[in-house]
Order: C-alpha cells, then structure tokens, then sequence
C-alpha cells in the first residue's frame, strides 16, 4: 500500500514547490546535513527515488559521476526535469516505489521523505531491493521528518528501524533531532577516517 501518484499530482498542480523546498531554511538545511553525511568524497553511481522537484538532486549529481532520480508524480518528473537541465549526468524518469525499482547496481542511494507514504511491508520491500542493488562499497541514505501528519503511514523512526534491521548494512552515521531522523548505512561499515586509512 502507498499513497496514489494522483494525490502528489494535486499537491504540485497547486504548487510547484508544496513542502518549500526553494524558500526554507529548514530543508535547505536538511539538504546541507544529508550532503555533510556522506562518508565518501565521490561517488559512481547514484539514485534517489522520490526527488521531487530535484532540489536535493542537484546537490547529489555534484558529487556523482552519474545520477538516476525517479518520482512516481509526472508533475514532479516535469520539474526535476526543468530543475536538473542543466546537469548532463543526471537522468530523471517516473517511477512508482517500490515495485518498479530500477535494475541496476548503485554505490550511493538516498531515501529522503518517501517512506511514511508506504506501508510497512512496501517499506520492507524498497529497503530488501535497495540493499540487493547497492555495491559492496555502497552508502545508503534515508531521511524522514518526525512530526505527526494527516495520512502518514508510519514514523520515521519505524522507517528507519526497517533499514537498521537489514543484513549486511552498518550504521555509520546516525543524527537525530526533534524534527528530523538522518540515518547512513554502509555495507563496509568502514568509517570515513578508517577508509582514508586515518584510524
């Protein structure tokens, strides 16, 4: 179960931004802790499912050698498309999680906003197809706001629990503040000091 792509149409058919992601210092900071979050300098291939309207995308294909991002809201699609432009290595489709997750192999992906709209068994399902796609060098990223909301499925702390119990990922940062959860996992578990041989 997850919420229709007809409710995200109606939210960007009224506005192009609907969670203020242009104007708001506190998703402009969020952005800027997920980007600090990453424990490598550089990565080959990314995927962010749920990009909206790629403003976190665009931060990400900076550090990217290649950079696939999906929305299941063709609305959205249009506006990461608008928004990402000029990036030649980002590519940008519609796609609905967690059924049609890409085949493909990826070192960096990033699961930011999406899994309270899902059921817990579809949590499930994108967290088991996340981990089968990620390399064995690869970072997982999930980041999901903690206050209550009309038609949320679950809390961004279940969401969480559901990747912390998956086999085979280690946590390697974890930030946790009243309104937000930040959590990465890494198959390696290897910390950024450990991995430029620091520690």
């Amino acid at each position: 179960m997850s919420f229709p792509a007809a409710y995200f149409d109606d939210l960007y058919r009224q506005d192009d931004d609907p969670w203020d992601y242009r104007a708001s210092w506190y998703e402009r900071r969020k952005r800027l802790l997920t980007i600090a979050a990453l424990p490598r300098e550089r990565y080959r291939s990314g995927f962010e499912p749920a990009c909206s309207n790629g403003e976190l995308s665009a931060l990400l294909a900076q550090r990217c050698d290649s950079l696939r991002v999906c929305d299941i809201s063709d609305h959205a699609v249009r506006l990461a498309r608008e928004r990402l432009a000029a990036q030649r290595n980002v590519s940008v489709e519609r796609r609905t999680m967690p059924d049609e997750w890409p085949d493909a192999r990826f070192d960096l992906i990033v699961i930011g906003e999406l899994c309270y709209y899902l059921s817990r068994e579809a949590t499930l399902s994108l967290a088991q197809r996340a981990c089968e796609s990620l390399t064995a060098d690869g970072t997982l990223v999930a980041c999901h706001w903690r206050h209550p909301f009309e038609g949320r499925l679950q809390t961004a702390d279940d969401v969480h629990a559901t990747f912390d119990a998956m086999p085979g990922l280690n946590g390697v940062v974890r930030h946790a503040e009243h309104d937000l959860l930040l959590d990465v996992w890494s198959k390696s578990g290897e910390s950024v000091a450990q991995y430029e041989g620091l520690a």
